[in-house]
């Protein structure tokens, strides 16, 4: 006759009375949700709940609380190397903190963005985190009016919790660098104008050409699409007359560099030799390229991180983080010969 085993499940009360310290401290020390502690007393409940073979209930304990531990993100398009890694990113932070991170795409239209939102919320996530953010956006104050858990990643609105790269500082220094290598010339092929991004890498780049004194015009500041296509559309239109074209171009986003790269080719002209360039975001193709682009690199897990904070602090209504990017330079930015050769 088969004899049946019954396992014994290890709760938590088992793990308190075995370390001698009440449930609740025992259920603080392991809830993965919050600051790892190092005391004495926690890494005694940790290891003694390994040996005794503790499992969380993530699904039980979540439902006492309220809520699903699981976090929405939506993104424009998952197609987007930045995009891409920025949920990646996410995704790890989530997992680190014993949640579940999903996504959902909508493109750059807001009807679909608003759609695509309450999607996430019919599946009762606990918040979500929006990495599609227009300055003219209606989105964001609706769930602010809802009192709906968010966050904004990558841009922001100016009112909702956001978590950035510190644009300014980002677009400063890929034209300094470019001022540093004697260039004066600089046009820049930046982002949609409504998206907080493109604008303040731009205001970034301004800064750095007045400290010597130059105007950054209006006819030098190309606002696109941040895709490789609208990269090589604005790089042609840039070329269009060879006496007038700049010295560098900074590209406000890794693809658009591509993009300007691919139009240099068409015309015969090699990058870094005859035009600087420098791009940004640092995705992994930068610095894989047949001449690596100079990028600006952005801290996304710090973002991701700073991100969580946001959106589980019922207290950061309005509070807007910025990490501090860095500039990687490469080969195809170099210094602007006497008089001006390049």
């Amino acid at each position: 006759m088969e004899q049946r085993i019954e396992r014994h499940v290890v709760t938590l009360r088992d793990v308190a009375a075995a370390s001698g310290v009440s449930v609740s401290t025992v259920s603080r020390v392991l809830d993965d949700r919050t600051p790892r502690s190092r005391s004495t007393t926690a890494e005694r409940v940790r290891r003694v709940a390994d040996e005794l073979g503790y499992r969380r209930n993530v699904f039980a304990s979540s439902l006492r609380r309220g809520e699903t531990g699981t976090i929405g993100v939506l993104v424009p398009r998952l197609t987007d190397n930045v995009m891409a890694m920025m949920f990646e990113a996410i995704e790890r932070t989530a997992r680190a903190r014993g949640y579940f991170a999903v996504v959902a795409t909508c493109g750059d239209d807001p009807t679909d963005e608003r759609s695509a939102t309450d999607t996430l919320l019919d599946r009762n996530v606990d918040g979500v985190i929006l990495a599609t953010a227009r300055l003219d956006d209606t989105l964001p104050a609706s769930l602010r009016e809802r009192g709906v858990s968010h966050a904004l990643v990558l841009r922001t609105d100016g009112e909702s919790p956001s978590a950035l790269g510190d644009d300014e500082a980002g677009g400063y220094f890929a034209v300094r660098h470019l001022v540093d290598l004697g260039h004066r010339d600089i046009a820049v092929v930046t982002g949609p104008w409504f998206t907080s991004s493109a604008r303040d890498r731009v205001r970034g780049a301004r800064r750095a050409l007045a400290e010597v004194g130059v105007d950054l015009t209006d006819d030098r500041v190309i606002s696109t699409g941040y895709g490789i296509e609208s990269g090589t559309e604005a790089g042609r239109a840039l070329l269009a007359e060879p006496a007038a074209r700049p010295t560098a171009i900074f590209a406000a986003n890794d693809n658009l560099a591509i993009g300007v790269v691919s139009a240099l080719a068409a015309a015969g002209l090699t990058v870094g030799a005859d035009i600087s360039i420098v791009g940004y975001n640092d995705i992994p193709l930068a610095a894989t390229m047949p001449v690596p682009l100079t990028s600006v690199r952005v801290p996304f897990d710090q973002i991701a991180a700073n991100a969580f904070d946001l959106l589980l602090d019922e207290s950061s209504a309005g509070r807007i983080t910025r990490t501090l990017p860095t500039l990687i330079p490469r080969s195809s930015t170099r210094a602007l010969g006497p008089g001006g050769a390049r």
